[in-house]
């Protein structure tokens, strides 16, 4: 894992039948996003890895949904996780 000297991170929630866009839910950089990292690491939430989107991201305040421009953005980090998840069931 790459270290970072300025860390950043966002936090999306999803859930497919009750919400229609993805929303932030915590966002930070230094020692809020490593404490972000820490919660996601802590629950075996998968950790995607992106500075551009991150960035863009972190103009989206908490508890707002992504904007529109984001949205096939968005897509492709859902669509790894879904691969991540399949492949982990596989290997079951």
């Amino acid at each position: 894992m790459k270290k970072f000297t300025n860390t950043k991170a966002v936090a999306l929630k999803y859930k497919v039948y009750e919400e229609n866009v993805p929303k932030v839910i915590a966002k930070g950089t230094g020692e809020i996003a490593k404490k972000i990292i820490q919660k996601a690491k802590k629950f075996d939430v998968p950790l995607f890895q992106n500075e551009e989107l991150v960035n863009t991201l972190l103009n989206v305040q908490v508890n707002e949904e992504i904007p529109p421009k984001m949205y096939e953005a968005v897509v492709e980090v859902f669509i790894w996780l879904y691969n991540l998840e399949e492949r982990a069931q596989l290997s079951k």
